[in-house]
């Protein structure tokens, strides 16, 4: 069984910086792909980031240049480096850990962002 918790989350004003991580519990971390989801009040849960076993990283369009995805295996733990941040990055943003037979979520942290 997996379990994934995630931290960092928190008020900040628009154009600064948050780090969010995703502690792995379990076996085998290094060949889940994870991902970061975000959900905005009244909107549907949206893919922000993924990153492969390989290292290959996936963005929305909305956050690339600003947002930056990694992993330490080592660690068990995935991050979500968020830099330039905007009112519309407020959202609970999701890790998500997805292998085959296996498809893994966190609680989710708050990330708001003011004007």
């Amino acid at each position: 069984q997996v379990q994934l918790v995630e931290s960092g989350g928190g008020l900040v004003q628009a154009g600064g910086s948050l780090r969010l991580s995703c502690a792995c519990s379990g076996r085998l971390f290094s060949i889940y792909v994870m991902g970061w989801y975000r959900q905005a009040p009244g909107k549907q849960r949206e893919l922000v980031a993924t990153i492969t076993p390989g290292g290959n990283i996936n963005y929305t369009d909305s956050v690339k240049g600003r947002f930056t995805i990694s992993r330490d295996n080592a660690k068990n733990t995935a991050y979500l480096q968020m830099n330039s941040l905007k009112p519309e990055d407020t959202a609970v943003y999701y890790c998500n850990a997805r292998r085959s037979g296996g498809d893994y979520w966190g609680q989710g942290t708050q990330v708001t962002v003011s004007s």
